[in-house]
């Protein structure tokens, strides 16, 4: 799946890579897809597709979160959120994902009221850090960002509602996550963002430096042990010699 070069896009998801608010460090992704499939993508779109199908129950080709799976469309919005997720986190399998596993969004309002309370945080960092400071607050421009990047008002809107992988970092507290596919334009927009306790990732960063620092000593401990193999080895050679 072809993720799209959006300058604008790219630079918000340089700032929430990591946002420190304090007690929380805040990581967020943002990333748009082109719908417009090529090669292998094609491929394994068509394969997913059949296999929802062939697996969906009478009820599901019926009504599902993402629509009526018998309908070629609502299996292409699904499939789309399944391989934007194996492109986003490649250490996943999301093959096996079905309706189910999302849930649609009542309205774009609901998901920028909730987006929007999260981020208050965020939005305090952007505007005490140089570069950022001097723009417009963080939350306009979040969502003119993306308004721009992929219509939002002509998408639909849904979430991953299981924890993996946005909660899978020790410490995590909370996560969303949204996909705006934009069917018209072959679009979908990806947003995940996760808070994680400081003090979690500090006691990991403690805990690696100490493993690394173990490592080190036990890598010297022996080296000191062959050198004395060695030495003694030698002397042993001059006795006989003797």
């Amino acid at each position: 799946m072809k993720q799209l070069d959006i300058a604008p896009l790219e630079r918000l998801q340089g700032f929430l890579e990591s946002v420190d608010t304090g007690d929380l460090v805040v990581r967020g992704t943002l990333a748009c897809f082109s719908l417009r499939l090529q090669g292998l993508d094609k491929k394994l779109s068509k394969s997913l597709e059949e296999e929802v199908f062939a697996s969906s129950s009478p009820l599901e080709l019926a009504r599902s979160p993402v629509g009526p799976l018998s309908e070629s469309g609502s299996r292409k919005t699904l499939v789309s959120m399944i391989l934007v997720l194996n492109s986003v986190y490649p250490d996943y399998d999301f093959a096996r994902l079905r309706s189910s596993n999302f849930q649609r969004q009542a309205s774009l309002a609901v998901v920028e009221e909730a987006v929007d309370a999260q981020l208050i945080d965020v939005s305090k960092v952007w505007e005490s850090t140089p570069g950022y400071m001097e723009e417009d607050p963080f939350i306009d421009t979040l969502w003119r960002v993306l308004d721009e990047s992929c219509g939002l008002k002509d998408c639909d809107i849904f979430t991953y509602k299981d924890p993996e992988p946005f909660e899978e970092a020790e410490g995590s507290l909370w996560s969303m996550n949204y996909f705006f596919v934009n069917r018209r334009e072959k679009q979908v927009l990806f947003m995940a963002v996760t808070g994680i306790s400081k003090t979690a990732i500090e006691n990991s960063e403690t805990t690696y430096a100490r493993y690394n620092d173990g490592d080190s000593d036990e890598e010297e401990s022996d080296e000191h042990n062959r050198s004395d193999v060695v030495a003694n080895s030698m002397a042993n050679d001059m006795d006989d010699l003797q």
